[in-house]
């Protein structure tokens, strides 16, 4: 039986800085007024120390297709190497993101919480894109295919 926490089908969304990527389940719309989202980053990572020296961030809401593109950016750290090498990326001000991204959303980092193994970062949205559609990656799809837990 699963535990509670593991009972939702989460969306499956990647953070992306100026030189790196991760997988991020925990994103969350907290206000409407701002427009602002928690991004919750994992400890002692390379999105983590880019996040926070430049305090800005695309996060991409990643479609079905790019499941395949999860054990690298969310199993390998971007601190034992390059990972953007050889991925089908494009371009938005400045900070790459996956071709077949559903959505990306521009944000502001305004403050940051440390939680955990997590630092709870918030955001405001700067710009947002719709790019194409498509099939939602989620967690759900992630453990069928044996790709996590």
């Amino acid at each position: 039986m699963r535990r509670p926490w593991n009972y939702p089908s989460l969306p499956v969304y990647s953070v992306c800085t100026d030189s790196n990527m991760n997988i991020c389940t925990y994103f969350t719309a907290v206000s409407m007024k701002p427009k602002r989202f928690m991004i919750a980053v994992y400890k002692n990572t390379k999105t983590l120390d880019n996040v926070r020296k430049d305090k800005h961030v695309l996060v991409q809401l990643l479609s079905k297709t790019q499941s395949k593109h999860v054990r690298r950016l969310g199993m390998r750290s971007g601190k034992d190497g390059y990972k953007l090498n050889r991925l089908p990326l494009k371009e938005y001000k400045g900070l790459p993101y996956l071709d077949g991204a559903l959505a990306i959303m521009e944000l502001s980092i305004v403050s940051m919480q440390d939680e955990g193994d997590h630092l709870c970062c918030f955001a405001d949205l700067l710009s947002y894109k719709s790019l194409c559609d498509g099939e939602v990656l989620t967690t759900t799809h992630l453990r069928d295919h044996g790709i996590i837990r």
